[in-house]
């Protein structure tokens, strides 16, 4: 009998926090005693884990007087071991640099996983206390993991080319994995309110995240407002939260473009699957990615993706073949991938100045919306797209 630790940052609707809950259900479905230990706990939680969740603290680390939070710093591991100890853990997996530090730390016993999830040389550029304690530890404490999962080729090989990680056979490559029947069940229901039900009624480009600087969604909003056939039937959603500085930016945003009656902030939402299916395109301006779990789900659900070229591995997940180059795009069978955004800053940008890749951006949409049937090509295609991220294998392979 397995007695499984999951060890997380915080409890929010993010990649990460998805995937552990997956895992989560998978591994009680297989009779494993499975208990989730958070960082941190706070009372906007959306991914709970009940009885079986355990927390380190209640308070966020920037709420923290620098004294106290520098100690909890030192304390976290010491009280995972103990942790693993109390509850005789036989194997542990942590999401995250932040979880898989203080994991390495611990000095347990128990068969100890590690996951990295996005592209972490473009990370490291920015300078700052964490980025060092986690760029030093692919090069030390990360020697105390029996293994650790990559979630794409691509961040693997930037692990290793661009980022010093010493550790090389540990390394191995498991994307993540989706319960793709809970995916379709949580999609079929309703949306929450009768506004949300006639505003999908229209066409909607979707974006489903968190807003922060990595997801650059000015440039979506601003591919938005190029669109040839932009009336008041078009609408550009926006699902999740995120900075409030940047909120406000964008809100600002949408009022100089003369676009703000069809821009629509609806906060997060714990299910976000009935408005996937019904959205007319997943959309993603990201500077960097690792492999979002985002276009797997918008595949499960049917809904056609226009991304930006934030990582290799976005072809991974939208592609089965060898794909088409047209007109600056990438062709796949689930969508179109576009030029990337990233020119090296990670910032709100300093002018509204139109960009080419924003031209060719909003010229995918209007592609996907108005001329090719991309529906009809993912639902031709999804068994296959999706064969990849099975549950139950990925969960035995994370143990094994």
């Amino acid at each position: 009998m397995k007695n499984i630790l999951l060890i997380m940052p915080y409890g929010g609707v993010g990649g990460m926090e998805r995937l552990a809950l997956n895992f989560y259900n998978q591994y009680q479905k297989k009779g494993c005693t499975v208990k989730v230990l958070k960082i941190i706990q706070l009372d906007s939680d959306i991914v709970r884990f009940g009885e079986n969740e355990i927390a380190l603290s209640t308070i966020d680390f920037i709420e923290m007087p620098f004294r106290k939070r520098f100690w909890f710093y030192c304390k976290i591991p010491f009280l995972i071991h103990q942790i693993i100890k109390k509850n005789k853990i036989t194997h542990s997996i942590s999401f995250g640099d932040m979880a898989n530090v203080f994991s390495s730390l611990s000095f347990s016993k128990e068969f100890k996983v590690a996951s990295i999830h996005s592209f972490k040389s473009i990370e490291f550029k920015e300078k700052n206390f964490l980025n060092k304690i986690f760029k030093l530890a692919y090069k030390t404490t990360y020697f105390f993991f029996n293994k650790v999962v990559c979630i794409s080729e691509t961040v693997k090989l930037d692990l290793i080319k661009n980022c010093g990680f010493k550790f090389h056979k540990k390394l191995q490559v498991l994307y993540n994995p989706h319960d793709l029947e809970a995916i379709e069940r949580l999609s079929n229901e309703h949306l929450e309110s009768v506004f949300e039900e006639e505003l999908f009624q229209n066409k909607v480009i979707l974006f489903l995240g968190r807003l922060t600087l990595v997801k650059a969604p000015w440039h979506l909003i601003k591919a938005f407002s190029l669109l040839k056939n932009l009336d008041n039937s078009m609408k550009l959603v926006f699902i999740g939260d995120g900075d409030e500085g940047l909120t406000n930016y964008l809100l600002e945003l949408t009022v100089k473009l003369g676009i703000k009656e069809n821009v629509v902030f609806l906060g997060r939402k714990s299910n976000p699957y009935p408005y996937l299916k019904r959205a007319s395109i997943l959309a993603l301006t990201s500077y960097y990615e690792g492999t979002p779990n985002v276009i797997v789900e918008a595949i499960a659900t049917e809904t056609p993706i226009v991304t930006s070229n934030c990582t290799d591995g976005i072809l991974e997940l939208m592609s089965t073949k060898k794909q088409i180059i047209q007109e600056d795009f990438i062709l796949t069978e689930s969508g179109i991938i576009t030029p990337s955004f990233y020119k090296g800053r990670l910032d709100i940008p300093l002018d509204e100045t139109v960009t080419n890749e924003e031209i060719l951006f909003s010229k995918a949409i209007n592609k996907v919306l108005f001329q090719d049937d991309y529906v009809s090509i993912i639902k031709k295609n999804k068994e296959q797209l999706l064969s990849k991220f099975n549950l139950e294998t990925s969960a035995a392979n994370y143990l094994s």
